[in-house]
Formats: C-alpha cells, structure tokens, sequence
C-alpha cells in the first residue's frame, strides 16, 4: 500500500516544485490548470532528457552559475580529420595550449576533461523556463540580420563586406559586460557569416561573446555560438541545445562565462574567432583563440552555405522590447559611444575574410560600418597598421538622445 502511494505521490510532488519554480522564474500569478500544466511539464522533461546526455562527470562551476558536464565524444566526431588551416594564419599548432583558454572561467578552477570527452553546460528545469516557450528554446527569435530597417525589436551597429564569394572570417573582439536592462533583452557582439537572401532561406553561422539573463540565468558575458538555414525560423539555436554544431574541443565549454573582462579606463582584454571553411570537407570549423579548434558545422547543415557566404558581418546587436515609450536602457559593447575610443568604446580588430584559394586577407574596399539608431548605438570604422580594419562601436541605449 506504501509503495502504491508513494508511487502516485511523486509526479503530484514533482509537478508542485514544477508550478512553483514557474511561477518564480515568470513572476506572474499561474491559473491551476492541471492537464495543461502536466503536459508542459512533461516537454520540458523530455526535453532536458534529450539535452543532458548521460556524463562521464559533472562539476559545479560555481564561477559560472552553472554546472558542466563531460560527455563522451563521438567517434565519428573524434575520428574527424583536422581541417586545412587558411594561409596566413597565425594561430598555435594543433594540440598547443593556447593562453585564452584561459578566459573562461570554469577551467580556471584546475578542472579538466576526462580523455575522450567535451565540456557540456549541463541545461535545468529554471534555464527552459525562462524562455518564451518550451519549443522556442535555445533559439533565437526572427529578424537577428540587419536589413534596411529594424524589425522585431533587434538593433545594431555592424561592419560588413558583401557582393564577394567568402569562405571564413576572422575577428578579435573586445569583452565587456554591458548591463541588459529586462531578462527578455540581451546584449551581443559577433561574426555572422552569411548566404541567401533576407527571406526565409537566410543561411548564417554565427560567433561571439553574449549576455543573455534569459537563456544562461546571469548577466555574464558568454562564448556562445548559432547557426540557421531558415531565417531563425525553425532551423537551428545556440550552442548545443539542438543537432548541428558538432564539438571536439575538451578545453572550451559553449555558453561558459569568460573572464576577464574589459573595464572603461581600465584594462582591455578581446577573444580572437576563426570561422571557415575547410577546402577538402566542405565543414565549417570555429577556432577559438591562437589555435583552438572548437568543433564544426557540418556542409549537410546548409542549402546556401554547402558552397560559400556571401556576405561577412562584424559588430553589436541588442533586443528593444519596448514596443512603446522609452528606449530600452540595454547597453551595447562597453554602453559607451565609438568617439570614447580606447579604454571606454568596445572595438572589433584585425578584420579579416578568406578568400576562394583558402587564404585569409584584409578586407577590400567595400567594407562598411553602419548603425540602426545611431543616436543609441553607433559606429566608426579606421584603418591602421597595427589593428587593420577595425572599428569602435557600441551605446549606452536610452539617453537624451536616444529616447
């Protein structure tokens, strides 16, 4: 009889924390609706199932707010065979321990892969429910492309070279954390690396830092990568919340929180990102720093980038959700404007494009800098010969100017 009801008490227990962990991640009164509550329930189960694959070890990266995994890798994935470098990289020798690893934070506490395994930030029952829908979760909303105009609340300041056949992008990107004024809103800066048009067969891959209190729970500035092949629609998410991005690296942790970052008249620190495309494979690889592969997007992924980009972007995004009235406070980059320059404005440097014979190169003569509401958010390109093309960019959001 014990065992009976117990074995009736337990999903009654579990679905109570459900609704009560709901209710505080949402803030908001919940109408007891049973049914409905326990199949919701019920996804979101299902759904870290599918996510948490079974761990050799998890750790608490107290550091991060979050826990990671090992997870056995592959062996289709650790049996891949290393990708033809671009010519004229600079980057450390495969198997070199490159000093940004260091930057992020989980590995600083002496904690390390077991052989044969990647680190994986391990998702929880708080990290879906913070997002708009269960089915919505770890991706990205529509409109993340500039276009002409602003759509869907999304804001930015870029860089871009188009109308060329690429094949990769590199950047050195400043790291900052910029204050996010709602838990809906985030703050990015990034490579996107882009083919299709502007409809719904938008192909991107994309790399960088972001603050999201939404998807990671925190406001701290976080390595994290995306890929689409539908204009956000259904296709693709961040990091490894879905089937695509494929990892091989046991020293970097997608959606771990990097360290340390820049302050305004203070010290500077920047993350260096690799995209490209392997010349005999056809995959997409992401480095990390002087020489860390991090893992790869496979060509079967996409429609448009199965043969190259047409189109390299580099800057700063944020999300307005205000719809009315004020302008979101959200920050982008340092949330200083790009006149500040060093030491106060966020930067991109050394921007750089593979071309065709599998060479990285400056950019051309077409590269242009361009912001949605300057009066919030700017921009201002230059050319030197330490930094190349690189540019200041970033804002503050709501002020006098920007209301």
């Amino acid at each position: 009889m014990a065992a009976t009801f117990t074995t009736v008490l337990a999903p009654l227990l579990l679905l109570l924390f459900f609704l009560a962990a709901s209710a505080a991640v949402t803030n908001e009164t919940t109408t007891f609706r049973p049914g409905e509550q326990l199949r919701r329930y019920r996804r979101v189960q299902a759904l870290l199932n599918r996510l948490n694959k079974p761990a050799l070890r998890t750790i608490q990266a107290r550091a991060c707010s979050s826990a990671l995994s090992f997870v056995t890798i592959f062996a289709s994935t650790r049996f891949q065979q290393p990708p033809v470098r671009p010519k004229g990289h600079q980057g450390q020798p495969n198997g070199t321990a490159a000093a940004s690893v260091q930057a992020q934070l989980w590995a600083a506490s002496g904690e390390s892969c077991p052989d044969g395994s990647v680190p994986i930030r391990r998702t929880t029952e708080a990290d879906i429910l913070r997002a708009s829908s269960v089915r919505r979760f770890g991706r990205a909303s529509p409109a993340r492309v500039r276009r002409d105009s602003v759509s869907g609340g999304h804001e930015h300041a870029v860089g871009y070279v188009a109308g060329d056949e690429y094949y990769g992008a590199k950047a050195s990107i400043n790291v900052w954390a910029p204050k996010v004024s709602t838990p809906s809103e985030f703050s990015l800066s990034q490579i996107w690396v882009i083919a299709g048009s502007f409809g719904n067969d938008l192909n991107t891959i994309e790399a960088g830092w972001q603050v999201s209190p939404q998807l990671y729970g925190d406001n701290s500035p976080r390595f994290f990568t995306y890929w689409t092949t539908d204009a956000y629609q259904t296709t693709g998410c961040y990091n490894l919340l879905c089937s695509g991005f494929i990892q091989t690296n046991s020293r970097i942790a997608m959606g771990a929180a990097i360290s340390p970052t820049s302050a305004y008249n203070g010290g500077q620190f920047d993350i260096s990102l690799l995209i490209w495309k392997d010349p005999n494979h056809g995959n997409w690889w992401l480095e990390f720093g002087n020489g860390e592969l991090v893992g790869y997007w496979p060509s079967l992924l996409f429609s448009h980038l199965a043969s190259h980009a047409s189109m390299v972007q580099f800057g700063g995004e944020v999300v307005n959700t205000r719809a009315s009235g004020s302008h979101t406070a959200t920050q982008m980059g340092s949330g200083h404007f790009a006149g500040e320059g060093f030491g106060k404005a966020s930067y991109f440097r050394n921007l750089e494009v593979v071309d065709c014979d599998n060479s990285l190169v400056p950019l051309a003569a077409g590269f242009h800098v361009t912001a949605d509401h300057s009066n919030c958010y700017d921009i201002q390109g230059g050319v030197n010969q330490v930094w190349g093309n690189y540019f200041y960019y970033g804002g503050p959001g709501r002020n006098v100017r920007c209301t």
